[in-house]
């Protein structure tokens, strides 16, 4: 039994830690990550042959007083364009304000904007960070299935080193937080 539970301390962070891109007409990138994660979903947006790069984010909880901007999807659109990014090709999807399911509050947003747009998207990759991305991948599978393909990219946390994440408390409180979550998505509610 302790080996077990030995072995999924040990594996749960690549678990929950998932790439699988694919070829894709959009990039998803979730807003509320920090700079140095939308840096590197520049590089790949820049990498792939992506229509557009579509922002996510929910209303910004603090400071959104002293911002211009009022939610995190346009907040990254910004950012992405003040750092060189086409602005014909950034979209910001704003997410409305809820106290849960905010993924999938996301997911349907973008699924809403396809549906008024002109495009035609057959792929999607979800630009998440760390042990967020498998839930991400899940419940944006989920709501785009079967009609859109979705490929999951995960960039590596900075603030904690993934591979000894026990070894600190943003490591630990980040992934316990994540396994707790995907088990609940995965086995309770897809939608949250």
């Amino acid at each position: 039994m302790i080996y077990l539970i030995v072995m999924c301390c040990w594996n749960i962070y690549s678990f929950l830690a998932v790439t699988s891109p694919i070829e894709a007409d959009l990039l998803i990138v979730e807003g509320w990550m920090s700079d140095y994660a939308v840096k590197s979903a520049i590089a790949e947006f820049n990498r792939g042959a992506y229509q557009k790069l579509i922002t996510t984010g929910t209303p910004i909880g603090k400071g959104f007083y002293l911002s211009e901007y009022d939610n995190f999807a346009e907040l990254t659109a910004a950012t992405l364009i003040i750092w060189g990014v086409d602005p014909d090709r950034v979209v910001a999807v704003p997410t409305p304000q809820v106290t849960k399911y905010r993924t999938t509050a996301s997911a349907m947003a973008v699924k809403e904007w396809l549906q008024t747009s002109n495009l035609k998207v057959n792929s999607i990759n979800i630009y998440s960070l760390g042990p967020h991305s498998r839930r991400s991948w899940m419940i944006y599978r989920n709501v785009f299935s079967p009609d859109i393909q979705v490929g999951v990219i995960t960039l590596e946390p900075k603030n904690y080193n993934p591979h000894r994440w026990w070894q600190s408390s943003e490591g630990m409180r980040t992934v316990i937080v994540e396994a707790i979550a995907y088990f609940y998505t995965r086995f309770v509610n897809w939608k949250s």
